[in-house]
């Protein structure tokens, strides 16, 4: 039977006690010191008035404070919403009030965010401050304005009301190509991914897991956390990525196995070689996208590669197999757990080879969100015809190994030709000068759209737009060479490393893009 989150950090707290679970650049907390907390949080949030069901916001970085509130609120059968801090105005005001949370924890160093929303904010009643909470009573004299202490202040929780189907996280997309959408994610969900997780990556309890995202996001809470709580095993959370601070910060924290997304993995290969690029403990590192040079990059830092598909949406159906041989292009295969075809636009499956949308179903209960917070129109029509249709394209082989394509939004239409922007990207983003590229639809003069990058250059090196056109072009069909090329110092991005391209699509042709 699977347990709650709360009740398997209870148990792990009996059976771990002093062992460090939680590890952060500057603390640490073992099991029993994590669960005492959560219960102390657990009680404030009821003297608060929030019940089960109701929902917590949480507005902090990286750092031991976002998981005990999420734990304690979840103790307490309430739910979890950790917010995208990056978000700003009317997103940041949208999330929040799809939340109906009347408290909302929040660090001090982001509550500048809020002030040109409040006036907005439906439900917000109660402000618990992480740090200056002085400060921040005094701009909000409308609200009830707490010091984060109050959580930690001793008390005793209710007895828990609530079972593996009630929800535990409220985690948002990151609306880089339309407005964010809250998926209900279950005490279940969490457990089950976990432990899927450690089956098909072969995780240990000996392994310190290490994720150098947000804690609003899926790698860092369900993919890092809870295979840490599952195991009795140890969680480092960075306080964010960074390039010169991520192979220092692996080692500080003893990792041995970390997580990447986007671009990482492109821009640690292209930084210089140290002489300590060997001088780590990690065995294992997992994430999206498999990049070509993935042979080189093992060699390179004497570390084994794998890949999987997942979402928010519907956890992780599809894995690779650390044990055997890598398929090249492949994110892996699906799982038991999962039903997963691929579908034409009418939703008949597509013959093997063929580009179709990426749909799932799974085989047990809670392996998918629960549907979109406050929006039931959107849960409905990601539903239809009783498979979750994730909104991806891949191929799949004879050998049932799945090839990731791009996604259905993320498409440039040209000249009556679809292109895949991932696959323009995949090309440009190997050009040895070239460190990041993006590549989007702009308006055409012929009609439909024309294809545009913005990449940046590595260190040391430049770019000439036109050189780089001719160097793609025995590369890629000449349907999907650029038309436009903009040289940028950096890309607009999530917090999670991911491009936002409607920031880029908006800017659209400046007077510096270079174009034949």
């Amino acid at each position: 039977m699977t347990p709650t989150v709360d009740a398997l950090l209870s148990q792990r707290a009996q059976e771990k006690g002093s062992a460090a679970f939680l590890r952060f650049s500057r603390r640490e907390l073992t099991y029993k010191q994590c669960d005492a907390l959560s219960a102390r949080a657990a009680a404030a949030f009821s003297g608060l008035g929030v019940g089960a069901g109701d929902l917590v916001a949480v507005l902090l970085p990286n750092c031991p404070e976002a998981v005990v509130t999420w734990f304690g609120a979840n103790r307490l059968g309430a739910v979890a919403a950790p917010v995208n801090t990056a978000f700003r105005g009317p997103a940041l005001a949208h999330v929040l009030n799809l939340t109906g949370a009347a408290v909302l924890v929040v660090d001090d160093s982001l509550v500048g965010a809020l002030t040109s929303v409040h006036n907005e904010l439906t439900a917000a009643r109660t402000l618990v401050v992480r740090g200056d909470h002085e400060g921040v009573s005094r701009l909000f004299p409308q609200w009830t304005v707490l010091p984060y202490s109050v959580l930690e202040a001793p008390g005793d929780p209710p007895p828990p009301a609530h079972g593996a189907a009630d929800p535990a996280l409220v985690l948002f997309t990151s609306g880089t190509t339309g407005r964010s959408k809250g998926c209900l994610l279950s005490h279940r969900f969490a457990v089950r991914q976990a432990e899927l997780m450690v089956e098909n990556f072969g995780l240990r309890a000996d392994d310190v897991l290490y994720c150098p995202f947000p804690l609003f996001h899926l790698d860092a809470t369900v993919m890092t956390v809870m295979p840490a709580l599952v195991l009795g095993a140890t969680a480092a959370i960075g306080e964010r990525f960074s390039a010169s601070g991520f192979w220092p910060e692996v080692r500080a924290m003893g990792a041995t196995v970390f997580d990447f997304m986007g671009a990482t993995l492109t821009i640690l290969h292209k930084r210089q070689s140290q002489v300590d690029d060997r001088a780590h403990s990690v065995r294992l590192g997992w994430g999206v996208p498999m990049p070509e040079f993935a042979s080189s990059f093992e060699e390179r830092f004497g570390v084994k590669l794998v890949e999987a598909y997942g979402s928010t949406d519907v956890g992780v159906p599809i894995y690779s197999d650390p044990s055997l041989p890598r398929r090249p292009g492949a994110c892996g295969r699906p799982i038991p757990a999962y039903d997963v075809r691929l579908v034409d636009a009418a939703d008949v499956p597509v013959p093997v080879g063929a580009v179709g949308e990426i749909v799932v179903r799974p085989n047990e209960p809670g392996l998918i969100n629960d549907g979109y917070l406050g929006m039931p129109a959107e849960s409905l029509a990601a539903r239809r015809n009783l498979w979750f249709h994730t909104g991806d394209l891949a191929r799949q082989d004879a050998d049932g190994y799945v090839y990731f394509v791009g996604r259905l939004s993320d498409s440039i239409r040209r000249r009556g030709e679809n292109i895949s922007a991932f696959e323009v990207e995949e090309v440009v983003a190997a050009h040895p000068d070239v460190l990041e590229a993006a590549a989007y639809g702009v308006p055409s003069d012929l009609t439909e759209e024309d294809v545009m990058v913005a990449v940046v250059p590595r260190p040391g090196r430049t770019i000439d737009p036109a050189a780089l056109v001719s160097w793609c072009a025995s590369r890629m069909a000449r349907h999907m060479l650029p038309t436009h090329v903009d040289v940028v110092g950096s890309l607009p991005k999530t917090p999670t490393e991911k491009v936002e391209k409607h920031v880029l699509k908006a800017r659209g042709v400046t007077p510096t893009s270079w174009s034949p």
